[in-house]
């Protein structure tokens, strides 16, 4: 099992160093992005994710906060919290991933419609939605 805990703490300075390298957005925001990422998805503007690995995510933070999931780390002590540390590294790696490629989509999107340089729109539900400008760099 030590082996598993070296690897999630692997996976987790894996992520951390992908997001904090030089000229990478910063963790704010990669924070921030998340719901665009959220509702570019479901409405298939962006296709660099699924639905299902979104879910997927939510569903894994939902194991981790669980009040279920305190019943193996009373009677397993380290071996319970050893999957919660696996599982959070996967959260982590695939937040940083995910947020990554986004921000990246959405600094190259091609714009929609007549607005001002430096700023990229997109067609939502018959509105154009602008993206703020310190998004787009």
């Amino acid at each position: 099992m030590a082996v598993n805990r070296w690897g999630a703490l692997r996976t987790i300075a894996s992520a951390l160093r992908t997001a904090l390298r030089p000229g990478t957005p910063s963790m704010g925001e990669r924070a921030a992005s998340v719901p665009r990422l959220v509702r570019a998805t479901f409405r298939g503007e962006y296709t660099g994710t699924s639905r299902g690995r979104l879910l997927m995510i939510v569903a894994a933070l939902g194991y981790v906060v669980s009040p279920i999931d305190v019943v193996p780390e009373a009677f397993l002590s380290v071996l319970g919290l050893a999957d919660d540390a696996v599982v959070a590294s996967w959260i982590a790696a695939a937040l940083v991933n995910e947020t990554e490629s986004f921000l990246r989509w959405e600094r190259t999107a091609a714009p929609v419609g007549a607005d001002a340089p430096g700023r990229r729109t997109w067609r939502s539900r018959g509105a154009g939605r602008t993206v703020p400008s310190h998004v787009v760099r």
